[in-house]
Formats: C-alpha cells, sequence, structure tokens
C-alpha cells in the first residue's frame, strides 16, 4: 500500500471495541476512522466519544464503505466469522479479536474467503504481541530455559453479574470459559510447545449449558505436558510458570497481559526479572504490527498464522466434543 498510515474501522461497540480504539492511540502507523453498529445512535455515541469521523448504522455499510483499509471485528465470537468474511468480500483487512470463530468450519471459511480475496487476516490474541512475550519467544528460541518439559497456566475470574442471557453464559452466544478465558492458556502452550498429541479435559457445565470451569492437561510429541484451566467461577493465580531443563520462568499476574516475568536458573542462584510496562494499553502492539503487515503487503502473520489459529480452533472443538458441548452455530 502507498499510505503509511492505516485507516482503521471497528465493527461492534462494547467493552473490546473501547479498548482497541484505546490501543489505536499509542500507535504510529494506524488512525481509527470509522465505526459501525446495528444502531445508528449508538454508532453516533461512541463516534463522538473516541472522536471517530465516519458512523455507520450496519456492518454492511462500513465493509462496503471506501472510507477505512482495515477492520476490526469486535462482536461476540458467535458473529466473527459472518463478520469477517462480510469485511474481507469487501476488499478489506481483517484483525478479528479471539477466540478467531467458533469452530473449525467456520476457521476455514474465514481462511478461503482471506485468500480468494487476497486480504490479510489475522486472530487478534493481542497477548501475543508485547515486548515482553517478544522477548519470551527469544529466550525458548536461544535455549536459555533447556528443552521445555512443563507448563502450568489458568485464567480464571468472578463476574460481577451472572445473567444467562450474556455473553459469559449464552449457549447461543456460545458463551463459556473455554472460548472466552481458556483461549488464552491454550494459545500460549501452542505459542510453546506446539499441537498437542493428546488431551485429557474435566468440566463444570453449568444450568445454562456452558463450561463455568475446565481444565486440560496436554501432551506434546517431545513429552511435554501443558496443565492449563480455566474458570468464571472464581479468580484464578492468572500465572503462567514454563519449566525447562536449564531454567524456569513465571509470567506474574496477570499472564494473559504480560509486562513481568523472573527467570530462575535450574540448581543455580542467577534469578533474572524482566519487566516491560505497557507504552499504552496493550492492544497497540497487535494494532501496529497488523498495520505494519498491511502496510507491508504481508498476507500473514508470524507471530499469529492462520494455520497456528486453525490448530487451535481443532483443540477447542475436541475438547468440548468430549464434553457433549454444543453450539447452535455448530
Amino acid at each position: 500500500m502507498k499510505a503509511q498510515i492505516i485507516r482503521w474501522g471497528i465493527i461492534g461497540t462494547g467493552r473490546i471495541a473501547r479498548a482497541f480504539a484505546e490501543g489505536i492511540k499509542y500507535t504510529s502507523n494506524g488512525k481509527l476512522y470509522a465505526i459501525a453498529s446495528r444502531n445508528l445512535k449508538t454508532a453516533n455515541a461512541f463516534a463522538q466519544e473516541w472522536e471517530i469521523k465516519h458512523a455507520f448504522a450496519s456492518y454492511k455499510d462500513l465493509a462496503q464503505s471506501d472510507v477505512v483499509d482495515a477492520v476490526y471485528i469486535a462482536t461476540p465470537h458467535s458473529s466473527h466469522a459472518e463478520n469477517s468474511i462480510l469485511c474481507m468480500r469487501n476488499g478489506k483487512a481483517v484483525l478479528c479479536e479471539k477466540p478467531f470463530a467458533v469452530n473449525t468450519k467456520e476457521v476455514d471459511a474465514m481462511i478461503s474467503v482471506s485468500k480468494e480475496n487476497n486480504v490479510l487476516l489475522m486472530e487478534g490474541m493481542w497477548s501475543r504481541f508485547p515486548p515482553l512475550m517478544c522477548k519470551l519467544r527469544e529466550w525458548i528460541k536461544n535455549g536459555k530455559l533447556g528443552k521445555i518439559r512443563v507448563l502450568h497456566a489458568d485464567f480464571g475470574f468472578l463476574p460481577k453479574e451472572r445473567n444467562p442471557k450474556g455473553r459469559l453464559l449464552n449457549l447461543e452466544l456460545a458463551g463459556g470459559s473455554l472460548l472466552d478465558l481458556g483461549i488464552y492458556p491454550i494459545s500460549l502452550a501452542s505459542m510453546i510447545f506446539g499441537m498437542p498429541s493428546s488431551v485429557q479435559t474435566l468440566a463444570n457445565i453449568g444450568e445454562t449449558g456452558v463450561d463455568e470451569q475446565s481444565s486440560w492437561i496436554f501432551k506434546y510429541p517431545c513429552g511435554g505436558l501443558a496443565m492449563l484451566l480455566s474458570s468464571i467461577e472464581c479468580e484464578t493465580r492468572q500465572e503462567a510458570f514454563i519449566s525447562g531443563t536449564l531454567g524456569n520462568v513465571r509470567i506474574h499476574k496477570q499472564c494473559w497481559k504480560p509486562q513481568k516475568m523472573t527467570f530462575t536458573e535450574t540448581n543455580g542462584d542467577n534469578e533474572e526479572i524482566i519487566e516491560m510496562p505497557f507504552k499504552g494499553n496493550g492492544f497497540n502492539y497487535e494494532a501496529e504490527s497488523f498495520s505494519n503487515l498491511l502496510l507491508e503487503g504481508t498476507k500473514e502473520s508470524p507471530i499469529m498464522p492462520l494455520c497456528e489459529s486453525r490448530e487451535i480452533m481443532t483443540q477447542l472443538d475436541q475438547i468440548r466434543k468430549e464434553w457433549g458441548l454444543i453450539y447452535p452455530m455448530d
């Protein structure tokens, strides 16, 4: 692309849309130009609050407009595939908030449309992009931890209210802790180990039919193990512990919002603490990375590649299959 600034649009006006709008402020290569809601009053209110030039009363109007280069999908994940495909078919690059979709069938459709229309598509796993995670990948690559053997990671919190029709508990919206919270430790495990060879899992299925608390043990071809947990029944430590043959790393709370980690050498006194506070709210790092890819003409992210997003979704499908948890869109 000739432009040096990516013109962003957002579909959806909820909490995650606001987080992304805040993050865009701290990027050097992007600016927020448009917002779309299913209600013009809501879109106008969001536009006024965030000083956005264009407000649209439908997602289709934003997708078909010529005022944006890239669209951030901030709707409930039950609508991710539909909204992403709409934008890509209109030539827009798409950054879709995690989880990428609800099932592998939807992910396959999204990837197919991205290739058919030759547009950039990426899952918005924003926790992969902060400087601390870049440092962790560097440590793993250069062997600082030795051979990675074990990962412990969790993400649990207690919602302020338990609304059966809300996003977290509503089966119709693909609710539950797995897709909303469990995606973070599962994605971290994928980044470290790759694809597991086997999975064992347990879940507490609540009254609305979604998983309210679940845990998984992943075994990998290398013999490594990942022990992971998600919950909307209680607040957990929200930390990650990576154990290798030469040392251990603790990603401090909150590991899904990584800003501090400690390396401890095995059988030694060496301890190294790394702190990398966010410049912005953290969403700016994935937005900056995505905009760079778009400016370069690259169609896939090396940090969050499409093949890995698909592999992660197949893991989520397998886990839900073992529980007998079926969403209407399955």
